[in-house]
């Protein structure tokens, strides 16, 4: 998918762009606790993370991992599966689903609308699969701002869970 008019382009991904989203998701963790989130994603970096190198190379070899590039650079990162990650206090759905297992941007391109770009480009992958229904989980703390992101992208709360202390949302998005 192209968007010329934003210079952004969404393309598959693969291992080799395991070290760009691993810097995206540290750049996440530093920009959430110097809003003072320290909540949602903990403090250290997922690349000093016990086990994060090896989740995000997972996500980019054993999911179906997307980029958003601007001009070239890889920007953000969507990751989408058949369900939720089976580790995680949710039920996979009764039906066939795509399930948003990541969507992470670099900030230095915050503004752009890139998250939107991927949850769009979701919607599509998952209306080209023949699937109908689309899910995410979210942290559901800090006044519910990343739920209501979600909910203004089409996505309707569903369950909520708790992973140990950690608050969490289901959403869902029924894709015709």
């Amino acid at each position: 998918m192209d968007d010329t008019t934003r210079g952004i382009r969404i393309r598959r991904g693969g291992p080799a762009d395991a070290p760009a989203v691993l810097n995206m998701l540290d750049s996440a963790v530093i920009w959430m606790n110097n809003r003072g989130n320290t909540e949602q994603w903990g403090t250290t970096p997922f690349s000093e993370k016990p086990g994060g190198t090896e989740l995000v190379d997972r996500y980019m070899t054993e999911n179906v991992p997307y980029i958003a590039e601007v001009d070239g650079t890889p920007a953000a990162a969507s990751v989408l599966d058949s369900g939720p990650n089976p580790q995680a206090p949710i039920a996979p759905a009764e039906e066939p689903e795509r399930y948003v297992r990541l969507l992470v941007s670099d900030r230095r391109f915050a503004g752009r609308n890139l998250g939107s770009a991927l949850l769009a480009h979701a919607v599509e992958e998952t209306r080209r699969a023949g699937v109908r229904l689309l899910r995410v989980d979210c942290w559901a703390g800090g006044g519910g701002e990343l739920v209501a992101y979600y909910e203004r992208h089409g996505f309707t709360p569903t369950e909520t869970f708790l992973a140990g202390a950690w608050p969490g949302q289901v959403l869902a998005r029924r894709v015709g």
